[in-house]
């Protein structure tokens, strides 16, 4: 009568030569599969963790932006910085995605997939970046039900990288408020000052469109001299103009046009 006992097969399989090749496949498979479970059981116990921090660290750069720049505070007032009403913008019909969660939702993920963003002219791309993410998130700072800020993230491409950084509108969402820059890779000494304070000071108060809604707000070289420009950074103008561009796209038709319009006129 067979054996069926499993501590049988199991001294069985430990009286194995350790030459067998039963035996090296068999200890192979098990470290495999002990290796996987340990795995899969770690990366999803972690998971809420991981995605906690990636929130808290997005809500802390949002809190820096609000605290370190001069003259948001005056703007926001008595406002808690963290309490920042997040939502997804359908940038196409500049309404908002309420069956998107914001605490999931990746910009980079997005841009990268054919099914949820949109390959842009290259007339049209002034950003440089290729394709559009159809989905963005946006951040909105009231009180009692007035506009305070509509913060909105952007990327563009830079002299020798993709900058990425955060555009601030006042209430009359044709203001800006501030301009952080919160990830770039340009030239050390030369492309990276566009993350002095002092040279993202200058956007503060400056104003996006004329009256006719042209946007207008650009960087200039040889010292700005209006309303509508930021000068540029001596021996780094590119990376400055890519910081223009990127402000310019994301403030556009293509960007969060719609949406900005939409949320002028009460719509969203």
């Amino acid at each position: 009568m067979a054996d069926l006992n499993p501590l049988s097969w199991w001294r069985r399989f430990l009286a194995l030569p350790n030459d067998s090749s039963v035996k090296t496949f068999l200890v192979a498979f098990m470290v495999a599969s002990v290796s996987a479970v340990a795995v899969a059981v770690t990366a999803v116990s972690l998971r809420p963790l991981q995605d906690a921090n990636v929130a808290r660290e997005r809500e802390q750069r949002m809190a820096e932006m609000l605290a370190s720049v001069p003259g948001l505070a005056d703007i926001i007032g008595d406002v808690d910085a963290d309490a920042l009403e997040t939502r997804i913008v359908d940038l196409d019909s500049g309404g908002f995605a309420e069956d998107i969660d914001p605490a999931t939702f990746d910009i980079a993920a997005a841009s990268a997939d054919p099914e949820r963003s949109t390959t842009l002219d290259p007339a049209d791309d002034v950003a440089g970046i290729g394709r559009r993410p159809d989905m963005m998130p946006a951040y909105l700072v009231r009180s009692d039900d007035k506009l305070l800020l509509a913060i909105l993230p952007g990327y563009a491409a830079g002299y020798q990288s993709t900058i990425r950084a955060y555009v601030a509108l006042e209430g009359d969402l044709n203001t800006i408020a501030a301009v952080s820059i919160y990830e770039q890779g340009e030239t050390p000494g030369l492309g990276t000052r566009i993350t002095d304070p002092a040279w993202q000071a200058q956007w503060a108060g400056k104003r996006v469109a004329d009256d006719t809604g042209e946007i207008k707000l650009q960087v200039v070289r040889g010292g700005s001299g209006s309303e509508f420009e930021v000068d540029a950074i001596t021996g780094a103008t590119r990376s400055s103009m890519g910081v223009s561009n990127l402000v310019r796209f994301w403030l556009g038709d293509l960007g969060f046009g719609p949406f900005l319009a939409r949320l002028r006129d009460g719509k969203v």
